[in-house]
């Protein structure tokens, strides 16, 4: 096999040495436009399992490579004139030009012809292909790919320029653990990335937003200014050491550049040639970027080699099966690294979003930022660590841990909002149970499943959007309050959980507006009643589903005047009733999110345009419901923090709607996203919903709720112990099982939660399996070690 590589970065050299290394009569040549020496950086960071798969793909140069490492276990966060170390994390850190040689002799070992200062276009490149009749094209030629541009029409490449600009210094300060040094300046904050990998030499990244950039007149400044500033910047943890540049080749040593995460739909173009169809396939950076804040890079590439190599020989008679089983495979690893280096790259973009927590909340924020790394994670890397930090976050919950007593896990510490105390900061989600009665009162069916959920350990339990008329109704057996045959039997189940249980209950109230009158899920989700229905009304004329739907009318000033005094009578009956907490639905396309959209909302009048005006009636709403709720008694706000499609609410207008509901006397907003409009494309994932909490907690400066595909207490903790929320909201799983509270307690062997002392036996032999599960359990999907998640 002939094989042209183009580039000759870690990537392009692994595949052409492994390529030579398997089939000793393969011609393989490597391109490569700058130097042997010339390099964009100073260090690369390696996980262990990577530095494993090196040894077994090459044990040569596999080798050579591990000596050649400087390895350390901790990291430390410098913020706030405070240092918070953790450790445990497992890092190797190589000199890239180290890297580069030792890549560069095994290929001329093996064999591989080395073209350095080969500045060849793609025109050119295609011509020699075609000329040399090349069999296979590997194009490793980085992130500004111009082999990747030159048949963008089949790779369709997706480039997102991040907001943060950095340059790629280095320094003979040795640093003994990966550092994270913040600083901030007049013009806004500044942080390094830095990381020992030889034995006297560091990498050095520093890095801030373009707009912090611009007002540091950065741009202004000469190189030795721009470094020179930076090291001032940074003097204290540089200790008196100078800092270097090293990309000469690259428009001068102190290149500030802002990072593409690139992404590709195809990884492989056939380039017809005289009769022949030759594959240019995509390697490494050319093909997927991760942020260096994960240190996965150089990683990705090493490994897509690994990979590529290995489909190479597994089908050695069928090259477009051997490619297409190489991007499907990789692709998926990728995909999970990428998300991961987005939600750190999101976090470093947004320092100022967290300089508001204190140091150890902060450095903990920075720790989890990718959710990667979870709480119980950090636990197996450095227990005491982990410990001490709980310990800290309790006690600035309220709680008095003695030395002796470990202290208990961020989510089972309290939260105190007006008069009223959870427990801990588990919420039962409100979730629709299509069980009420004909006339709206809740049935037997919310006993059993609000008091078993009560008696579940959970410290808030929601009930599902309750309705304030007849016409505010989802289905025609969703619950209402409307009358005081509905407070009554509201009272019995607010009774049980309060005589029987330490949960809080909370009720939440909506209208339904032009998600009105429909079936029940199981009969067909959001589809229109057959008959029996009723006139429907929302902030305009709209159809949900459109030609399905009925088409719901424009609310004139009557029916404010009428749904505003609905929403006082139900929020009186429920404080009656004795519930302990209020929320307003104003989320997923019911009535009063309609006015927050302007997907949903076009009116003329002081109700719609921009923003102000169409919050004015939701805002409306809430404040009479504030002034007839007890003063001692809190309210939230469900809100839609992200409509999912072109034209909608963006986080943006979620961190301003928070604000406004604030300054209305809300206490906390319970923060969702999507459900405005059926042609919306969410972004799924773990705890997907997470990021529009935290942005919303820390910018409109009130305590949030989040919610969305949290499924166990490692998630929950962690959300919680970084400041990301203040409560989190777990539907599903408490469907599955009403203890849920208690059963994640026990996994995480902490003894304070409060069982029923009827189902007390049932927590000793829980305990026992659970140990019992724990003896024989093996670690499995865990973060490598050596990964910056």
């Amino acid at each position: 096999m002939k094989v042209l590589v183009v580039g000759g970065g870690p990537g392009g050299l692994y595949a052409a040495l492994l390529l030579k290394r398997r089939d000793s009569g393969a011609d393989v040549t490597v391109l490569e436009r700058h130097r042997p020496d010339d390099t964009f950086g100073w260090g690369v960071v390696l996980s262990d399992q990577t530095v494993a798969n090196l040894r077994t793909a090459d044990p040569e140069s596999g080798a050579a490579i591990a000596a050649a490492l400087h390895h350390w276990d901790d990291i430390e966060i410098h913020f706030g004139g405070s240092a918070v170390r953790s450790g445990g994390h497992g890092f190797s850190g190589i000199g890239r030009k180290a890297m580069l040689a030792i890549l560069q002799q095994r290929c001329r070992a093996l064999g591989v012809r080395l073209c350095f200062e080969n500045d060849a276009s793609p025109e050119s490149v295609v011509a020699v292909i075609e000329a040399e009749q090349y069999d296979l094209v590997i194009a490793a030629d980085g992130v500004n790919s111009r082999m990747r541009e030159f048949f963008a029409a089949t790779f369709r490449p997706d480039i997102d320029v991040r907001r943060c600009r950095y340059v790629w210094l280095g320094t003979p300060r040795p640093f003994d653990a990966f550092t994270f040094a913040f600083a901030e300046t007049p013009a806004g904050w500044f942080q390094a990335h830095a990381y020992q990998f030889d034995g006297g030499m560091s990498t050095f990244i520093v890095e801030t937003p373009q707009d912090v950039w611009e007002r540091a007149a950065i741009p202004a400044m000469t190189d030795a200014e721009s470094i020179a500033f930076c090291g001032t910047l940074f003097a204290d943890v540089l200790e008196g050491a100078p800092l270097w540049g090293n990309a000469d080749h690259l428009r001068g040593s102190a290149q500030w550049v802002r990072f593409p995460r690139v992404t590709c739909a195809h990884w492989v173009h056939w380039l017809e040639t005289g009769g022949r169809r030759v594959p240019v396939v995509l390697l490494g950076d050319a093909a997927h970027t991760a942020h260096f804040s994960i240190g996965s890079g150089s990683k990705l590439a090493l490994e897509d080699a690994i990979g590529l190599d290995a489909q190479l020989a597994a089908h050695p008679a069928d090259l477009a099966m051997a490619l297409e089983r190489y991007k499907s495979e990789r692709s998926v690893e990728v995909f999970k690294l990428q998300n991961a280096a987005r939600n750190s790259t999101e976090w470093f973009e947004h320092v100022e979003r967290y300089a508001q927590l204190s140091p150890p909340q902060f450095a903990y924020s920075l720790l989890t930022r990718s959710q990667r790394i979870s709480h119980e994670n950090l636990r197996e890397r450095d227990a005491e660590y982990v410990g001490a930090f709980e310990r800290w976050f309790a006690q600035e919950a309220g709680v008095d841990v003695a030395p002796e007593v470990a202290a208990p896990p961020a989510i089972f510490t309290p939260f105190t909002a007006r008069g009223v105390t959870l427990a801990n900061r588990i919420v039962v989600s409100p979730m629709a149970q299509y069980s009420a009665a004909a006339d709206g009162a809740p049935t037997d069916w919310h006993v059993v499943h609000l008091g078993a959920r009560a008696a579940g350990g959970a410290g808030l339990v929601m009930t599902e959007m309750t309705c304030v008329a007849p016409d505010a109704r989802i289905t025609p057996v969703c619950p209402g309050m409307w009358s005081d045959a509905h407070r009554d039997a509201w009272a019995r189940i607010v009774g049980f959980a309060h005589e029987r249980t330490t949960a809080k209950i909370g009720l939440q109230l909506g209208h339904a507006g032009a998600k009105g009158a429909t079936k029940t899920m199981w009969e067909g989700i959001d589809e229109p009643l057959d008959d029996g229905g009723w006139p429907l009304i929302a902030a305009s004329e709209v159809q949900y589903l459109e030609g399905v739907s009925q088409t719901a009318r424009a609310m004139t000033a009557a029916d404010m005047d009428r749904v505003t005094g609905e929403f006082v009578r139900a929020t009186r009956l429920g404080a009656e009733a004795g519930f302990d907490w209020l929320e307003l639905h104003c989320a997923h396309g019911y009535l009063l999110s309609g006015f927050l959209s302007p997907l949903t909302n076009s009116r003329t009048d002081e109700y719609g345009g921009d923003l102000a005006g169409r919050s004015r009636f939701p805002l409306r709403v809430f404040g009479a419901m504030r002034a007839a709720w007890p003063p001692d008694r809190p309210m939230s706000v469900r809100i839609s923090a992200h409509d999912w499609t072109d034209g909608g609410n963006t986080s943006d207008d979620a961190v301003a709607i928070a604000r406004l509901f604030r300054v209305a006397g809300a206490d906390v907003i319970d923060v969702s996203a999507g459900q405005v409009v059926k042609r919306e494309r969410p972004v799924f994932g773990r705890m997907w919903q997470t990021p529009f909490a935290d942005r919303v907690r820390q910018e409109a400066g009130i305590a949030t709720i989040a919610v969305g595909a949290i499924t166990d207490a490692d998630q929950a903790n962690g959300i919680i112990a970084s400041g990301r929320a203040d409560l989190v909201a777990i539907g599903r799983p408490h469907l599955v099982n009403a203890a849920w509270t208690l059963v994640e307690a026990a996994r995480l062997r902490y003894s304070g939660a409060s069982w029923p002392v009827q189902y007390l036996s049932g927590k000793s032999q829980l305990d026992r399996l659970i140990e019992r599960e724990r003896a024989t359990a093996s670690a499995d999907g865990a973060p490598q070690r050596g990964e910056l998640t």
